[in-house]
């Protein structure tokens, strides 16, 4: 599976318009055709008949799609009920098909008119929303926001129809929104989909394949795709059998001080774990020991200083150089990491104090060596780049800062967005709130810099390694549970991640693909 593009909803209408033309197929047929899949998908996944189900239809397309498939519903034998919102002139296909569910004696239909009483809720085990789609560019508020609030407070489980009403698909979304526990959604991801605080109105989401003409949908060009796991099988290297650990590459791990030796020792292991033929860890004398005893498959070079990073040492015998973990932001430190940035000519792997330190010397930013991978939570992206309003703002800065740097920028988070020197974005769905555990940025660190190391370029190592770090976690919490999760975990569970990653049609995906 490639990656996959995230359209704007003005590109989504045009596809639509393109897929009605040159099929040829018309509107209304193609309501049908999502409609149909829609139904498919919620028979797969809600098997009670009995449960009383309300569908609130608005005045365009997205109405048109809930009244369709109120009527295929019901022709299933499942509890329909419809409320229609009497707002403006309907579309034609909205008409069509409530005209045709009118037919259906056995679905009562409400209409419901500004300013009257709400409806009753008491006894509706599901809510599906079909009030407002991707077209909607104003904030809900007023009568219709009472409503969409009124829905919300429901304890029925709430679906949406391609995207919950006032949500904006490409924008940063105000007023009242409905709350979705699941959105089913066409075709293509919506950008908002991504954003952290459009998640309690997005629940979870799957993309439903409604056969949109394909050649136009190439043709539609985008910063940003969403990028499913089974899309980095296609990198993975083969090993030949006279490969040796000469030619996995060598891996520098410049991490740790005094009461953070624990950060080196993760980001070394993980390093090999991922593949890497060697790894070398530079540490500050109080970690000599420590790193022997805990992990002897690595080998250590030591700082001068007892307790902090202060010199960097010779570089040129290594093809990836990790740096940043548990180092601390000693101005010692800091005069380190700027003479590092001075010597280094292959990329370096930012993270933790290292991208601290950056943050209180911005102008130190461009001494980064190219293709270089920064890898900030958002604290310490804010830190690195300043403060951002919201999800949308911080996509730009990413965008701006990669193409600026010339380097990858992976921001971590529930959602990982990846920023590349061409200005393209991609995004991961993979890993789990488990992963929120002292350790586990170390662990991403190490898996990059080992596959950075074995020749994968920057952009495949930090693909690659979030898939890998993502899947490792999930296969982690399916064993143990997301509250057990340990930094060490994720590096235990790597070899059963690169196994599944190479058998990835075993994969659970975000789509669902039907083939006519």
């Amino acid at each position: 599976m490639p990656p996959i593009k995230i359209l704007s909803a003005a590109q989504i209408r045009t596809l639509d318009q393109q897929t009605i033309s040159l099929e040829p197929i018309s509107s209304y047929d193609l309501m049908e055709r999502a409609s149909r899949t829609f139904v498919q998908q919620y028979q797969k996944e809600h098997t009670d008949l009995d449960q009383q189900i309300l569908i609130v239809c608005g005045p365009g397309n997205n109405g048109g799609d809930g009244l369709a498939i109120a009527r295929m519903l019901y022709e299933a034998s499942y509890e329909v009920s419809v409320l229609v919102i009497n707002l403006e002139k309907s579309s034609e296909d909205q008409q069509a098909n409530l005209k045709r569910l009118h037919k259906k004696r056995g679905v009562p239909i409400q209409t419901l008119s500004e300013g009257e009483k709400l409806p009753d809720l008491a006894n509706i085990e599901v809510i599906i929303d079909g009030l407002f789609g991707s077209g909607l560019n104003r904030p809900i508020s007023s009568y219709w926001g009472q409503l969409i609030t009124h829905l919300n407070e429901s304890p029925a489980r709430r679906v949406a129809i391609d995207i919950p009403s006032g949500l904006f698909a490409d924008s940063s979304s105000g007023g009242i929104i409905f709350k979705a526990d699941r959105t089913y959604t066409f075709q293509l991801p919506k950008l908002s989909f991504f954003a952290p605080e459009n998640a309690p109105y997005t629940g979870r989401w799957t993309v439903l394949d409604i056969q949109l003409h394909q050649q136009a949908m190439a043709a539609q060009t985008t910063a940003y795709s969403y990028f499913p796991i089974q899309a980095a099988t296609g990198f993975l290297k083969r090993r030949g059998r006279f490969d040796h650990k000469g030619t996995f590459g060598h891996s520098l791990i410049i991490a740790g001080s005094y009461g953070k030796v624990g950060a080196a020792i993760l980001s070394a292991r993980a390093a090999l774990r991922a593949g890497c033929g060697l790894v070398t860890t530079y540490l500050p004398v109080c970690g000599y020991e420590i790193m022997q005893i805990a992990f002897p498959e690595a080998m250590v070079l030591t700082d001068p200083h007892q307790e902090v990073f202060t010199t960097p040492p010779d570089l040129g015998a290594y093809a990836a150089i990790g740096v940043g973990p548990g180092l601390g932001t000693n101005s010692l430190t800091q005069a380190a990491l700027l003479s590092l940035l001075k010597k280094a000519s292959q990329p370096l792997i930012l993270d933790a104090d290292a991208l601290n330190i950056l943050g209180e010397h911005p102008d130190w930013q461009t001494l980064i060596p190219k293709n270089s991978i920064l890898t900030p939570h958002p604290k310490e992206f804010s830190r690195l780049f300043g403060q951002t309003a919201n999800s949308f703002s911080r996509w730009e800065r990413l965008q701006e800062k990669a193409q600026q740097l010339q380097c990858y920028i992976l921001l971590k988070g529930g959602n990982t967005a990846i920023a590349t020197p061409e200005g393209h974005m991609f995004f991961l769905t993979v890993g789990n709130p488990g992963m929120g555990t002292a350790g586990a940025g170390d662990v991403l660190t190490g898996i990059i810099c080992g596959l950075l190391a074995q020749g994968y370029t920057s952009e495949k190592a930090a693909l690659l390694g979030a898939c890998l770090h993502g899947l490792a976690g999930d296969l982690a919490a399916a064993d143990q549970q997301m509250e057990s999760i340990i930094a060490e975990d994720i590096i235990q569970y790597l070899g059963k991640a690169f196994a599944k990653l190479r058998n990835s049609t075993k994969i659970k995906s975000d789509f669902v693909f039907h083939n006519s």
